[in-house]
C-alpha cells in the first residue's frame, strides 16, 4: 500500500468533517503503511484474534491516519472515512476500541498509550504468545511524565516484544517542540532508560522496514525507533506549517491536496 493512499483518505476525512488534525496524521502515513500492509499479523476478518499483533496510537488525535489504514486494510468501508467526527459516526475524533474494528486501545489523553502497550506486551510474555506490540507516540506527547514512567517499566520487564515509534515532526499545537519543551536528544533519553534505540528517516520505507527487523531480532530490551518526519508530509502547503496541526483544508486547499497526492 502506497502511503499516499493513506494520506488521501486522511484529507478526505478531515475535509468532510471540517475539523481534525492533518499535520500529525500525514507525518505517520509511511509508518502506518509499512506496519499495516507489510509487517503486522492482523486480519480484518478476525479483528479480535488472540494471536494478532497489537497496535496503539498513543497520539490519538492522529486518528485519521489509523482510520485510513484500517479502512484500506478492509476493516470497514473506505466511504465511512467521510463520516469522520459526525455525531452518528463510529469514527470519532479519537480512536475507541469499543466502536471501531481493528482498534486495540482507546486513546486521546496524551502520554498513556505506552503504558497500555506495556500491559499488552507483559500479557504476551506471561501467556507465552509470540505476538508483537507496536506503539506510535508524538514528540510533543513525550513531554508527558507518564511516558517516562512507562519507559522504565518497558525496560524493567525486558519487553523485547514491544516496539515504539516516536514521530519527531518538530511541531505541536503551541509551536516548535524545541521552544515549548525541548525533548532532545530523544534517542539518548531512551537509551539511558534501558531501551534499544534506532534512528531513521520516517518517510523512508526501506529504513522503516530495516528498523522493524532489527527490533524483532533484538532480545532483552524494548526498541524505540526514533523517526524524523515532516509534519503535513505529502501536501506542500501543509508541510512544517503549525497552522495545520489542527485545521481542516478549505475547498480550494482540499482540491490541491488531493491532486498533489495523486487523486482526482
Amino acid at each position: 500500500m502506497n502511503a499516499n493512499e493513506i494520506r488521501k483518505q486522511i484529507i478526505e476525512g478531515i475535509y468532510a468533517a471540517k475539523s481534525g488534525h492533518p499535520g500529525g496524521s500525514l507525518s505517520i502515513a509511511d509508518i502506518m503503511s509499512v506496519l499495516f500492509f507489510e509487517e503486522m499479523n492482523v486480519d480484518p476478518k478476525n479483528p479480535k484474534d488472540p494471536n494478532r499483533d497489537r497496535f496503539v496510537l498513543s497520539k490519538g488525535h492522529a486518528a485519521p491516519a489509523l482510520y485510513a489504514a484500517l479502512a484500506l486494510k478492509g476493516y470497514f468501508d473506505v466511504e465511512d472515512i467521510k463520516t469522520l467526527r459526525k455525531t452518528e459516526s463510529f469514527l470519532q475524533g479519537h480512536p475507541c476500541l469499543n466502536k471501531i474494528p481493528g482498534v486495540d486501545m482507546s486513546t486521546g489523553s496524551l502520554g498513556q498509550g505506552l503504558s497500555a502497550a506495556n500491559g499488552m506486551a507483559i500479557c504476551g510474555k506471561y501467556d507465552k504468545k509470540d505476538y508483537r506490540v507496536y506503539v506510535i507516540c508524538g514528540d510533543g506527547e513525550i513531554q508527558e511524565g507518564q511516558i517516562w514512567e512507562a519507559a522504565m517499566t518497558s525496560a524493567h520487564y525486558k519487553l523485547d516484544n514491544l516496539t515504539l515509534f516516536v514521530d519527531i515532526n518538530g511541531l505541536q499545537i503551541d509551536g516548535p517542540t524545541t521552544e515549548v519543551m525541548n525533548v532532545a536528544n530523544v534517542a539518548n533519553k531512551f537509551d539511558a532508560f534501558g531501551w534499544n534505540t534506532i534512528e531513521i528517516d520516517g518517510h523512508n520505507d526501506a529504513e522503516i522496514r530495516a528498523a522493524i527487523a532489527k527490533a524483532k531480532a533484538h532480545k532483552g530490551q524494548p526498541t524505540a525507533i526514533i523517526a524524523q518526519t515532516i509534519k503535513g508530509k505529502g501536501v506542500s502547503f501543509m508541510e512544517n506549517q503549525l497552522g495545520f496541526h489542527g485545521a481542516a483544508p478549505n475547498d480550494e486547499q482540499y482540491k490541491m491536496a488531493i491532486k498533489e497526492l495523486g487523486g482526482n
